[in-house]
């Protein structure tokens, strides 16, 4: 029989959770659950099959420990072994890059130190030794201005000498002059540029439009290294009146674009007139970037006339040039003025100008005669072509030989009866024609007299005379405008043209015109060292825009050559 009785009611309610017993961290469960947990997956992998083992590298061996450990010694060992092992697989690029830091570090050792006080005119250091070498200053005047820190406005003796006009070289040597005192040689100048390719720094060149080829310097990235360039070519007041300097620039940029020298744009400019400096100033300013400017060139073509021309542009807006005009440097006509490196406060804006030593060349005609001749080679006014034959005289090239000065013979072997040569170079040397049968004893006879340089008997028996031979075929393929040009390193150039003469006879005329495409031979005799350029003719003078053709180029062409600048 089922109880009635009602089921007693147990309610229950929640009460705080007492605080957790301190347990050891071994001994508490969840370090058991995830302990067991873990010998579970163990066991489970393992029961599971298991992929193909990947290759693993190989452990790296053990050192060893206790007596099996390495010694000292042979620890060192270990790793000489390895350093040498490392060198060997050195890659050759780091090889080159040693090379270059060392090379770097020899070139910036030869950088005239800050220290040592030079002259502001020539770049000589200053000292009170041998009297008459460059640098040289007087005990007391030295010792008065290194009192007073003023030694950087001393000039020294040979600079006065050659501000009044004397003609004192200094640089002998391969590339050196012949006669009077040698106290460095063009070699020791050219070490003292080697640290420009290593310096960051914009470089401009200077090139003599009369000398063009033979001051070209080809190998300017010898000097630059990887710097931009700015050329500049000086002198153009001395070109012949009338010259269009349209046709001039095009021809220069041609120039530059075949010998692949690559710079940033051409200057046409004149240091005596001051045309084109301004061009030039705008150029620098720009691309300087606060680096140090350097004017670069070969000897005498200019480079202390061009920084003057600078200095009096700028001072008109800038006063640290305008200050910078006391102390420039020397000019004279002597090859070899600057000695070394002159450092010029010329920009506002930061940045330093610098006059260099002139790169000495041996193939010029500077290298070969004496010294007191070396005036009769810089042209002093405007060029004015000599033309052999005359337009008045009916006498024909071939079989002739014209002497221009004692310097250089041309024989003419082979020419039309209309040819002429016109010579553009320093009027103080005289051209002389006479048949070639007479030449070696006409040039025996009047040597160091009439044909001059060498000036003077005792000059002309140590002249080295005329030995190097140089045999020309000169092709011409339009006979209404010149050839080419044959020039003389050093000097001028000659103009060849094949009906250069106007003509008497009509027929005779039409009949060479009608021969077209043909050859001249000429045979140039020059001292040894002197080179001859054959190029394309310069167009000088007024009929030169008549007969210049400018190229025909795309726009690619033209947008990767060259700007010039007037």
């Amino acid at each position: 029989m089922a109880c009635a009785c009602p089921c007693p009611l147990f309610l229950s309610f929640p009460k705080s959770p007492a605080p957790p017993l301190a347990v050891p961290a071994k001994y508490h469960p969840s370090a058991t659950v995830s302990l067991s947990s873990r010998v579970r997956a163990v066991s489970a992998s393992s029961n599971a099959p298991s992929p193909a083992p990947s290759p693993s590298p190989p452990p790296p061996p053990t050192d060893g420990v206790g007596p099996a450990a390495p010694t000292r010694g042979e620890v060192h060992l270990g790793r000489q072994l390895a350093a040498a092992g490392a060198r060997v697989r050195a890659p050759e690029e780091d090889a080159e890059k040693r090379r270059r830091r060392k090379e770097k570090r020899k070139a910036l050792a030869k950088k005239t130190p800050s220290g040592v006080s030079c002259c502001y005119g020539c770049g000589a250091p200053l000292h009170t030794g041998e009297e008459g070498s460059p640098g040289y200053v007087e005990p007391a005047t030295y010792d008065l201005k290194k009192r007073h820190n003023q030694l950087r406005t001393v000039l020294c003796g040979r600079c006065k000498l050659l501000s009044h006009g004397h003609m004192v070289t200094a640089v002998g040597g391969h590339g050196g002059y012949p006669g009077g005192k040698q106290f460095v040689t063009a070699e020791e100048l050219r070490e003292k540029l080697s640290y420009l390719r290593h310096e960051k720094a914009l470089i401009v060149k200077l090139v003599d439009i009369v000398d063009f080829n033979g001051s070209f310097l080809a190998r300017i990235r010898d000097f630059a290294g990887a710097n931009p360039i700015v050329l500049v070519i000086t002198k153009v007041d001395l070109l012949p009146r009338d010259t269009d300097l349209n046709c001039i620039g095009d021809w220069v940029v041609e120039s530059v674009v075949r010998k692949k020298v690559n710079v940033l744009s051409v200057h046409l400019t004149s240091s005596k007139s001051l045309v084109g400096i301004t061009g030039v100033m705008s150029e620098i300013q720009q691309e300087k970037k606060a680096r140090d400017v350097y004017i670069l060139g070969s000897a005498n073509v200019g480079k202390s006339a061009f920084i003057s021309a600078m200095l009096k542009t700028m001072a008109y807006k800038d006063p640290v040039a305008a200050a910078a005009q006391k102390y420039k440097p020397i000019q004279s006509a002597v090859p070899g003025t600057t000695l070394g490196p002159i450092q010029i406060e010329a920009f506002l804006g930061g940045g330093k100008l610098y006059d260099t030593p002139g790169v000495h060349l041996h193939h010029r005609q500077a290298a070969v005669i004496h010294a007191d001749d070396l005036p009769s080679l810089a042209p002093q006014s405007r060029l004015k072509g000599r033309c052999f034959p005359a337009n008045d005289t009916d006498v024909e090239l071939s079989g002739n030989t014209l002497f221009w000065g004692g310097l250089v013979r041309i024989d003419v072997v082979k020419a039309l009866p209309r040819t002429r040569l016109t010579f553009y170079g320093p009027k103080k040397l005289n051209i002389n024609m006479v048949p070639t049968t007479g030449a070696d004893e006409f040039y025996k006879r009047e040597v160091g007299v009439t044909l001059t340089p060498p000036t003077g008997q005792e000059r002309a028996e140590g002249w080295c005379g005329l030995e190097g031979v140089r045999e020309l075929k000169i092709k011409y393929e339009e006979l209404d405008r010149p050839a080419s040009d044959i020039a003389i390193s050093g000097l001028g150039w000659i103009t060849v043209e094949p009906l250069g003469v106007p003509s008497s006879d009509p027929d005779g005329s039409i009949e060479e015109e009608n021969s077209g495409i043909g050859e001249l031979h000429l045979t140039v005799h020059i001292p040894k060292p002197v080179e001859v350029f054959v190029r394309s003719p310069l167009p000088v003078g007024k009929a030169a825009s008549q007969w210049y053709r400018y190229q025909e180029l795309t726009e690619a062409e033209e947008e990767l050559r060259p700007k010039w600048h007037y």
